[in-house]
């Protein structure tokens, strides 16, 4: 799983930052986090192809979270035929979804399948067979999701064990990875035995909100808490009137959802150096790094 941070601006782009994206690679599923004016350009310059995007999942409907969606959406319909893409939002999704593809010509042969979502607490919204996807809803001006990636937690096989016993490579090792039980050469080698448990990574983005308490539930224990931390505390009065988080309540979230990571992102413009933001949270929470445009995690 490879996470990379698109954008990293609040507000307006600036020489250095774009605003806010993250898009997660996972076993050939692209996930999008936002899409900020100028999304595209950094997916090309980070070697991302766009049509690997299946989902857009937006946290809210100000500009700076959505100004790059109608051209990435024209840019994926335009390549091939039968191409779907689930985008996920709050309340008013579907109204802005419908006023945004009547604002120019759309006519691309794209199957767009739009999910309005009003969670009351950490809901899951989606599964597939590796993954799982939850939202909560954050405290911002206008309605705001938080999201997490959970990876299912899977079996390996344990190679030791399999010679020990004098078992041979083959189909029948899929069961064992499934935790069941199988006959082989007429003894029974059990699941339990055969395999060991591999916990799966958990990365949480949680952007453009005033501390909530709710939030350190979606990124409890997180491998990588990506967070807004668009003001030093010195400034937090204007972060309390526009509903945003300083870096020290960014380091407070990341200590209370027991988060092993924490990326700082969604950057005032006014900083064009953001090391103090990533001292004052190193303060609580040690484990900090400042994201920058194009950064690229791998887990």
């Amino acid at each position: 799983m490879e996470v990379v941070i698109l954008g990293t601006s609040s507000m307006v782009p600036t020489k250095e930052r774009n605003p806010s994206s993250v898009f997660i690679s996972y076993k050939g599923d692209g996930i999008l986090f936002d899409c900020a004016e100028g999304t595209q350009r950094q997916m090309e310059l980070a070697g991302i192809s766009r049509q690997k995007v299946k989902l857009i999942l937006i946290s809210h409907w100000h500009g700076d979270h959505v100004g790059g969606l109608i051209g990435l959406l024209h840019t994926i319909g335009n390549k091939e035929k039968g191409t779907s893409v689930e985008i996920y939002g709050p309340a008013g999704t579907k109204n802005y979804m419908q006023h945004l593809l009547k604002s120019c010509f759309f006519d691309v042969r794209l199957q767009l399948n739009v999910h309005e979502m009003k969670p009351k607490k950490v809901d899951k919204f989606f599964e597939t067979e590796n993954y799982e996807l939850y939202c909560c809803q954050l405290n911002h001006s206008v309605p705001c999701l938080g999201y997490s990636f959970v990876e299912k937690e899977r079996r390996n096989i344990d190679t030791a064990y399999l010679k020990k016993h004098k078992v041979k490579e083959g189909p029948h090792l899929e069961k064992l990875k499934q935790g069941k039980d199988i006959l082989y050469e007429g003894k029974k080698i059990k699941a339990e035995e055969a395999t060991y448990v591999v916990l799966g990574k958990k990365v949480a983005y949680v952007m453009d909100t005033a501390f909530t308490s709710i939030a350190s539930k979606l990124a409890k224990d997180a491998d990588v808490l990506i967070c807004e931390a668009t003001y030093h505390s010195s400034l937090k009065e204007k972060a309390e009137q526009y509903k945003h988080m300083t870096a020290e309540e960014s380091a407070q979230l990341a200590s209370a959802a027991n988060a092993k990571q924490l990326i700082l992102t969604h950057f005032s413009p006014r900083y064009r150096d953001v090391s103090e933001l990533t001292e004052e949270a190193k303060t609580i929470f040690p484990n900090t790094k400042a994201a920058f445009d194009l950064m690229k995690i791998s887990l």
